[in-house]
């Protein structure tokens, strides 16, 4: 029989979080790569949950999946997956499998996980919900006195006319655990009480298991704060970034909004951060210490991961939009599996993207990816082999939030390209910059190699069939066009 799969996906927690040496205290992660694998260089598509979990789903990149953001406002481009795109659950399901949904699922505002093969336990961000607002909203806050104008508190940024945002906070509990009252536990908490139940039914399953944090706001119970008593949390690196060798959005956006927040506050955010990541790992423990009651983990490939990252503090900004810094794309990705994987405690360098996780597991069931599949099994890895002709780079496809911003990444190891369709682009080398703090861009040093990463960036675009070859003048703005793909 084929291994059962367990997922646990949280939403905005950033790939060095779980990594060894980070001051993030994750002892159940910790205790996973011990015991599995660590991929270091895994990415995500599109530093947007929307896009990133449809292509998690599928296996294909946005430009064939159809998603590529939030599809539950109306400035979504598509609300859901093209026509007939299919995802890993409906295959797995007609081979035998059962697969239960709990937590977040956003990959489409048409259809439900019930509609892709799921058993639907407790899930959010689905078919019916709306994250749309209009004038009416603010006419409530403002009955409400909840716009009424006042000093900025610790933690807050001021937004007039939008009503001010609270970055960070937290609150006490009354459980023994202290998590007990979060809505992710909820979540998490239906998850574990069906696990019994699919050991029992003779079948392999799927349990995905999708935490809506560490997403901001980072509001948590002050038991996990407590927790960084007497830690220091030093500023990240790039922090004292000026950004004036990047986008003019990048620096309005730092400007406008997160300068508001001084050293200590972003000190303190960066532990309020951590602190909910360390709740999310603990609840991770509990799914742990479930499935190993059932006596199916030798069994059971656990794959612990994140939709996209966040920025926390790098360059002075948090969350994740437009800039294309390491920290929003670079996502945990840690697989253990007793039965099915060699030389546990390792960690892999290869690059590894969402779109490699649906043909892995495909693969685990004996079903071969559909051909136009962006990714690839990661099961020839988890075995101790090294695949020659792996990707030796990484691609993302970024169309933006809300706010529409065509946004295209090329990297290497060692060089990283950024087209921006609306501003200048990005260059670094990240062997000898990797906080991405001088952009190469115009060096005329670097202009070769600039050249051959647009090069690869038109490659994989005809690969994907992405929408970047409009040729009219005004649009057409990379420094080089389509035909230099044609070189050999």
């Amino acid at each position: 029989m084929p291994p059962n799969i367990l997922i646990y996906m949280t939403d905005h927690e950033r790939g060095d979080v779980l990594s060894e040496g980070s001051p993030c205290i994750a002892p159940h992660a910790a205790r996973l790569a011990e015991e599995g694998i660590s991929f270091r260089q895994a990415y995500t598509p599109a530093a947007h949950c929307c896009p990133s979990r449809a292509t998690f789903m599928t296996g294909l990149y946005p430009s064939r999946h159809g998603v590529y953001n939030n599809v539950l406002t109306t400035t979504r481009i598509h609300s859901g997956l093209k026509e007939g795109v299919v995802t890993f659950s409906e295959r797995l399901r007609e081979v035998g499998y059962h697969l239960a949904y709990a937590g977040k699922w956003h990959v489409s505002a048409d259809e439900n996980p019930a509609d892709r093969g799921w058993e639907e336990l407790d899930v959010t961000a689905v078919k019916g919900n709306s994250h749309d607002a209009d004038l009416s909203l603010w006419r409530e806050g403002k009955a409400a006195g909840d716009l009424a104008p006042g000093e900025r508190q610790p933690g807050e940024v001021l937004r007039p006319g939008w009503g001010n945002y609270r970055l960070y906070g937290s609150y006490p509990t009354a459980g023994p655990k202290g998590h007990e009252e979060h809505r992710d536990y909820a979540v998490v908490r239906s998850a574990i009480e069906a696990l019994p139940r699919l050991a029992d039914a003779g079948q392999p399953w799927v349990l995905f298991v999708g935490p809506s944090g560490p997403h901001d706001p980072y509001i948590v119970p002050e038991r996990f704060v407590r927790m960084y008593d007497g830690i220091e949390i030093p500023l990240p690196p790039s922090y004292h970034d000026s950004l004036a060798d990047k986008p003019r959005i990048y620096q309005r956006v730092r400007e406008q909004v997160w300068s508001q927040l001084g050293p200590e506050e972003v000190r303190e955010a960066i532990k309020h951060y951590y602190a909910y990541c360390t709740m999310l790992d603990m609840m991770f423990g509990e799914v742990l210490e479930a499935l190993a009651a059932t006596g199916q983990s030798d069994d059971t490939l656990v794959l612990r991961i994140s939709d996209h990252g966040d920025y926390g503090g790098a360059h002075g900004l948090f969350a994740k939009g437009v800039p294309a810094f390491r920290e929003a794309y670079h996502v945990p990705a840690i697989v253990r599996w007793p039965k099915g994987l060699a030389q546990p405690g390792r960690a892999v360098e290869a690059f590894v993207t969402h779109a490699d996780w649906a043909p892995t597991f495909l693969d685990l069931a004996g079903l071969a990816a559909p051909e136009r599949t962006a990714g690839r099994s990661v099961l020839p890895i988890l075995r101790g082999e090294t695949p020659v002709d792996w990707p030796d780079a990484f691609h993302s496809q970024f169309n933006g939030v809300e706010l529409y911003y065509t946004q295209r990444v090329t990297m290497t190891h060692q060089f990283k390209y950024v087209y921006n369709g609306f501003d200048y682009d990005e260059l670094y080398d990240l062997r000898n910059d990797p906080h991405e703090m001088r952009n190469l861009s115009e060096h005329p040093g670097y202009q070769g190699i600039k050249r051959e990463l647009v090069k690869r960036m038109w490659r994989f675009a005809d690969q994907q069939r992405d929408h970047l070859f409009n040729r009219y003048i005004t649009v057409a703005l990379a420094p080089w066009g389509p035909a230099i793909a044609l070189e050999e």
